[in-house]
């Protein structure tokens, strides 16, 4: 096991970007940023030993603080979308930055954690190398209440398993719902479409949601649909049907309510790639996760290498609360108490 620091260069106010590298006993290594606590690199050899990034992303300072398409930061405070951005606690109501379907919040707004530089702390661990993001979030920041220290710990372990850990505390009752961003391509970061790529996601049922991606508040099966895939299927195979969800969607990009939610980490989806022959099996203590396909992702911005990605060249597994669960009264709630902590933990974990 071991954990490398180096500078990936300087944004234009003077701060250093750093990345931190794990690597295990295998030579599957990982790579992160103090710039948002943004997962850089996931690098994993496939079927014939040849080594393979799988995660897209940025490799220049000034474009990890733009990234358009979020990819691999660590969200927050809230994740996902908040209709009329606005929401009441305790009586009060509190009002957030309007940046989707011209009267959301997503993703908390234009103030982004990815673009803040987070304290680093890493080391050798019993199991496995890792490395801590910690950020002080003061009360009002992005709209919500309360003094805030948050944490994001990567850690690889020997059988080329990814936890992220986050942990959450504020001394007034608040908000915390974050995820991962990151973007897939088990066939490396740099092939292009991936909807040929095989997803199982263990959900009998979602979370539809109207044209601007906001739920209408009911629970549907999937079986039917094409929101199906309690059979593993490639992502291609029905996201041009007629559906009005993928319509709306523009492909997939919806909420998926996993089955056996009991607050312990459990199996919720895989994917694989003929190709490279590289499975990934997520595991969440979560009861939601997002699969978003890529729709919106341009050629604009070049990524890692100067790669441009293209529509649907990647996906997305955001193990989540519900979105807007704010506004849905019999949903799992993502308010936590003052000085409660919140605590959840998802697993990446990668076979060939």
């Amino acid at each position: 096991m071991a954990v490398q620091v180096s500078e990936i260069g300087l944004l234009k106010d003077g701060r250093k970007v750093r990345r931190y590298t794990l690597t295990n006993a295998n030579g599957t290594k990982a790579s992160f940023t103090d710039l948002g606590a943004i997962w850089l690199t996931m690098e994993v050899k496939d079927k014939n030993g040849v080594v393979r990034d799988v995660i897209l992303g940025n490799d220049d300072p000034e474009t990890l603080y733009r990234n358009p398409g979020h990819m691999g930061e660590a969200v927050g405070r809230n994740a996902n979308r908040i209709a009329k951005a606005s929401f009441t606690l305790n009586g009060k109501e509190y009002p957030l930055t309007v940046n989707d379907g011209g009267e959301n919040n997503l993703h908390s707004g234009t103030d982004y954690w990815r673009m803040r530089t987070w304290e680093a702390e890493y080391d050798n661990a019993g199991l496995g190398s890792y490395v801590m993001f910690s950020l002080h979030s003061p009360d009002g920041d992005q709209g919500f209440p309360g003094n805030a220290d948050v944490s994001v710990t990567y850690t690889l372990s020997d059988d080329d398993a990814l936890s992220i850990h986050y942990q959450a505390v504020a001394d007034q009752d608040t908000v915390f719902n974050m995820t991962n961003h990151a973007y897939f391509n088990l066939n490396g970061h740099d092939s292009g479409d991936a909807t040929n790529q095989i997803v199982w996601i263990n959900a009998d049922y979602y979370t539809p949601a109207n044209s601007i991606s906001i739920p209408y508040g009911s629970i549907d099966r999937v079986q039917g649909t094409p929101m199906d895939f309690t059979t593993a299927k490639p992502i291609r195979r029905d996201i041009a049907q007629g559906f009005d969800q993928l319509k709306f969607g523009c492909g997939y990009d919806h909420n998926f309510v996993l089955n056996d939610f009991d607050g312990n980490e459990r199996l919720v989806a895989t994917a694989f790639a003929e190709e490279s022959g590289i499975r990934m099996s997520v595991y969440t203590d979560l009861e939601g996760m997002q699969f978003y396909t890529g729709n919106h992702l341009t050629e604009d911005v070049p990524g890692k290498n100067g790669v441009r990605y293209c529509a649907r060249s990647g996906y997305c597994f955001e193990t989540q609360h519900y979105p807007d669960n704010l506004h849905k009264e019999n949903w799992p709630s993502s308010i936590v108490k003052a000085g409660d902590s919140y605590d959840t933990t998802t697993v990446y974990k990668f076979e060939h």
